[in-house]
């Protein structure tokens, strides 16, 4: 895992917070502990105030109530923070294709908001392929939701993990999980990918793999049949991340 400190970090306003993840101190970037050093991540537990919309933005949330327009305007303050790392301008984030964020050329991000939580993740696509981030709050899922994002394989996978790692939300894991998937994948793919088409392994480890069901888009010449990822548990939050380098 790699370690970096932001003192002077806009997007961030705390410590990391326990379960899974030990407190290191103030001002670490929680979910750069599982993506690669090619991948500038950027992430809030608050709304700063200080965070506005661009004027192109704003007619995405002209209706929206006040929890959604927060959510959209903070993962953005992230966003372009993310750019200004990489040394490009911060630019407006639109929504493009099926919702899916429009970076400027040269560049991949994944984004991701939740209660308490908003990150931005960006790298150079010289380098890598492909992002994809999902938080969610570390609970279960309600009633009836695993049966509808999973296949029966995997709650037997699931039931197994929960009888040896019982403090971890197993469900929850992989709804994240299958939700970064579906984020690295569209990018390259530019079509829906529903969850009975990605099976996911998960291990205790912190990694998990998952395998398409359905023909994988051709990059660099070769078929994409799947992804491994990376999770993390800490401050009430499971964060599911999957970061593909150039061949």
């Amino acid at each position: 895992m790699r370690y970096r400190r932001f003192a002077d970090d806009p997007c961030h306003d705390g410590p990391l917070g326990a379960g899974g993840l030990d407190r290191v101190g103030a001002w670490w970037t929680v979910i750069e502990l599982i993506l690669p050093a090619a991948v500038v991540a950027v992430e809030a537990f608050v709304d700063p105030p200080g965070a506005v919309l661009l004027p192109e933005e704003e007619q995405f949330v002209a209706k929206a109530v006040d929890k959604r327009r927060r959510e959209y305007t903070t993962v953005r303050h992230c966003a372009r923070e993310g750019l200004v790392r990489l040394g490009r301008e911060p630019v407006a984030i639109l929504p493009g294709e099926k919702g899916a964020p429009q970076w400027p050329a040269g560049v991949v991000g994944s984004m991701t908001h939740c209660a308490g939580y908003r990150a931005a993740v960006l790298a150079e696509s010289a380098e890598i392929t492909t992002v994809g981030i999902d938080a969610e709050p570390h609970v279960g899922l309600p009633d009836g939701v695993l049966d509808a994002v999973s296949l029966p394989d995997e709650r037997d996978h699931l039931a197994d993990l929960a009888r040896r790692a019982p403090d971890v939300h197993w469900d929850k894991l992989l709804f994240a999980a299958k939700e970064s998937v579906y984020k690295a994948w569209f990018p390259l793919a530019r079509k829906w990918l529903g969850f009975s088409e990605a099976r996911i392994r998960l291990a205790e480890d912190g990694t998990y793999t998952a395998d398409l069901l359905v023909p994988g888009p051709v990059v660099d010449g070769v078929e994409v049949t799947g992804f491994t990822g990376r999770w993390i548990t800490g401050d009430g939050l499971v964060i599911a991340a999957i970061a593909v380098h150039r061949s």
